[in-house]
């Protein structure tokens, strides 16, 4: 197989926290090719279970990509400098969601879309969660937030009929609902 380098790499726009590149790339053969590139700064996604393992709590959420509210996973930016991802995953669920996990368990990693952004997800399935005291949500669609217990078992249906169309939730749904059907509620 031929092997591919970026050979140059320019910025040419910058929105809040996302970058767009425009990136030549050139293979051992000598041919070169141009992509555009969109740099984001990573994620974290949080899967968090109820104590008796039966439900994962939601957020329905109002996303302007979509025009419309999507049920998901909580989630957020790896937008502090030097955070680890794991204090990036618990300082999501405490604004998201009113909780602070017990026990954070890394479940996988991925790229989101790599076919044009850098964009790289850790996953995280929370438990023993401990409801905190006072308001939750630091933005006005935090806020605006409403949080939903959607049983495992029904995972597959909700899919299915289009109720769950978020790529990061099916992943974390799938995985963490594994997870916990495997034991991983016993204490490690």
């Amino acid at each position: 197989m031929t092997g591919f380098r970026v050979v140059e790499s320019a910025t040419r726009h910058v929105a809040s926290f996302l970058e767009v590149a425009d990136v030549e790339v050139a293979g051992d053969d000598g041919t070169t090719f141009s992509r555009a590139v969109v740099r984001h700064p990573g994620a974290v996604v949080v899967v968090p279970v109820t104590d008796d393992g039966s439900h994962a709590l939601l957020v329905r959420q109002f996303r302007a990509a979509t025009g419309g509210t999507l049920l998901e996973v909580p989630a957020g930016k790896r937008d502090v400098h030097g955070e680890a991802p794991e204090s990036t995953a618990a300082r999501e669920l405490e604004e998201e969601i009113g909780y602070r996990p017990g026990r954070l368990v890394a479940l996988c990693e991925f790229y989101n879309s790599p076919g044009f952004c850098d964009e790289y997800t850790h996953l995280y399935c929370a438990l023993d969660l401990e409801p905190l005291d006072g308001p939750r949500g630091v933005t006005a669609e935090e806020a605006a937030m409403t949080i939903e217990a959607v049983p495992f078992d029904a995972v597959d249906r909700l899919v299915a009929e289009r109720a769950i169309v978020d790529a990061k939730t099916i992943i974390g749904l799938l995985l963490a609902g594994r997870f916990v059907a495997d034991g991983g509620l016993e204490a490690t």
